[in-house]
């Protein structure tokens, strides 16, 4: 541990703890006292930081609104607003998202199976794009706007960096956009299968998102949505394997 300020690591330790239950410190070198939560984002909340990710844990992973796990935590002893636990979700969502896709990194089997499915954002329709390996584990998900050669390009992309390499072959349904982007961003040495019975394996898949997705009755906004949906994915996949 080094401190917040001055970066030293010549820090003691202190006996006095903060009102919940974290170890304090006091730096050497510029007297600068944090504890355990200083620099981090967890460092205003009202409550411990396990409290805050279980409850956006629960709300990711099972059918539950804002109010149901507000009231679950008042079973627990701990008073929260469902107001605040739609906070926590949009600060802290994000932050389980990235933990999650860096623990992936690099561990992607092959082949690659790659398809889109709808979510209603705002009345309208949207496409989230995913895409699972062999095992069937997530291996990244994006939400666009559009179906088109550009957001194929971007989510390509973004899946290529969040599984650390590039596959020996990868599987879509016959939409024309996905030929040309693999082609430009892939290369031309990755086997490309375009077969509808090929991509059983992701259409399946599509099933844990849609089973979340239905008692919400949509989106209001598509950062709340694309926010959501990526969280949930690599959470379900998560604790699925």
């Amino acid at each position: 541990m080094s401190c917040p300020r001055c970066l030293s690591t010549s820090i003691s330790k202190r006996k006095h703890r903060t009102a919940l239950g974290y170890r304090t410190f006091c730096c050497r070198d510029c007297s600068r006292r944090f504890n355990e939560r200083s620099a981090t984002p967890f460092n205003d909340l009202q409550f411990p930081t396990d409290i805050v990710l279980l409850a956006v844990l629960w709300r990711l992973r099972y059918k539950l609104g804002f109010r149901d796990v507000a009231e679950l935590l008042s079973q627990r002893g701990f008073e929260v607003s469902y107001e605040t636990i739609r906070v926590w979700e949009f600060k802290f969502a994000p932050l389980v998202s990235e933990n999650l896709r860096s623990k992936r990194r690099g561990v992607a089997g092959n082949p690659w199976y790659l398809d889109e499915t709808y979510i209603k954002v705002s009345g309208r329709w949207r496409y989230l794009y995913r895409a699972v390996d062999r095992e069937g584990n997530l291996l990244d998900s994006m939400l666009s706007e559009n179906t088109d050669k550009h957001a194929a390009r971007r989510f390509l992309r973004r899946l290529i960096d969040s599984a650390g390499r590039k596959p020996l072959r990868m599987t879509t349904d016959k939409h024309p956009t996905y030929t040309k982007a693999i082609r430009w961003i892939v290369g031309r040495k990755v086997l490309h299968r375009h077969n509808q019975y090929l991509n059983n394996r992701i259409e399946q898949n599509h099933r844990g998102i849609k089973q979340r997705y239905y008692p919400m009755l949509g989106f209001a906004k598509f950062e709340s949505a694309s926010r959501f949906c990526s969280a949930f994915d690599l959470t379900l996949s998560n604790v699925s394997s």
